[in-house]
């Protein structure tokens, strides 16, 4: 089959290759898939580049969590009746939190991966939509509702023109907050975030972000999706409200930042660290539920998508590093 894979870490058109490998094997419970689109998530291209730290695991890694496609063979525990079924999967390639993870990621013609990770794909979403789904809205789901519903709440979605958090204003508004706000860097970022549903956008390199949400939600807000925690600490103690939640799925400026644990537990605020990948059974498919009574009713929003084939997988990951792209980076297989 036709893939992409490294065999060391490094910089990506340095160390990603383009070419015929075997096709995976089946194990009893798993299910073969023939990709159609794969998606570049932040945890690609940081494993990739040795940024996270983890060990390669294999000889050789084909990358990427998720992608879609159509199952064309099951393992002999798995329903025979699940062939042809088109799918969206998760969770792939794994290997994030220092073990070997599989060597078989989405990144190649075919993948095979646990049936409970391949998921009915509603006919209403394409393959390229659904690559892009399983991490940002997963991810975006946890951070949103882990701690119960936001209708009639007001929630502050930082970064608010990246995949994560478009889906989760998506989620805020259509779950009925009375205000979602999203800070962006820029005009054309902000349209983006006001696509996906939020109620106003802040500029955090012309505005005072603080004062601008306060008057804004008419006092401090109950919710806080956040995609870095070390940059936005300081504003994210001034602006939650006493009991609410600080939801935070990265901390890329600093990995392991301080905590102002005293101004954060007069106000008895929550932080949760979120993981998208790490869902249990049931917020799964409370997830999944939830996505394609969306996807059906037409109030799903997708990120906008800048697509290249397999064959510019290096392209792709230099392009999802740089984030010059607010949206998702999909390879398209064939």
């Amino acid at each position: 089959m036709k893939a992409a894979w490294y065999e060391r870490t490094g910089p990506a058109h340095e160390v990603l290759t383009v070419g015929e490998i075997p096709a995976p094997t089946l194990a009893a419970h798993e299910v073969l898939v023939r990709v159609r689109a794969s998606a570049v998530n932040p945890a690609d291209h940081k494993r990739r580049s040795g940024w996270l730290g983890t060990a390669l695991g294999h000889r050789r890694i084909v990358p990427h969590m998720d992608g879609a496609g159509e199952i064309v063979a099951v393992g002999a525990e798995v329903a025979p009746g699940r062939v042809g079924e088109r799918v969206f999967v998760y969770g792939a390639q794994g290997g994030y939190d220092g073990d070997a993870g599989r060597a078989f990621g989405t990144a190649a013609q075919y993948c095979a991966l646990p049936a409970a990770q391949a998921l009915a794909l509603p006919d209403t979403v394409g393959f390229a939509e659904a690559a892009g789904l399983p991490v940002p809205a997963f991810t975006a789901f946890r951070a949103v509702f882990g701690d119960g519903s936001v209708a009639g709440k007001a929630v502050l979605v930082a970064g608010g023109a990246g995949a994560v958090a478009q889906y989760a204003i998506n989620f805020a508004k259509t779950d009925g907050a009375r205000l979602v706000l999203a800070t962006v860097s820029s005009a054309q970022k902000g349209a983006l975030a006001l696509e996906a549903g939020a109620d106003a956008v802040i500029d955090y390199r012309t505005e005072d972000v603080a004062r601008r949400v306060l008057a804004l939600a008419g006092g401090p807000v109950e919710r806080i999706v956040e995609v870095d925690f070390a940059a936005n600490l300081a504003l994210d103690v001034e602006v939650i409200a006493n009991n609410g939640t600080i939801a935070t799925y990265s901390s890329s400026s600093e990995r392991e930042p301080a905590i102002p644990y005293y101004p954060l537990q007069w106000k008895g605020v929550t932080v949760r660290f979120v993981r998208g990948s790490l869902l249990t059974e049931t917020m799964l498919r409370e997830a999944v539920e939830r996505i394609g009574r969306m996807a059906t009713a037409g109030t799903l929003h997708h990120p906008p998508r800048l697509t290249f084939p397999l064959e510019r997988i290096a392209d792709a990951h230099v392009a999802a590093e740089t984030g010059a792209f607010a949206g998702k980076i999909i390879l398209e297989i064939d």
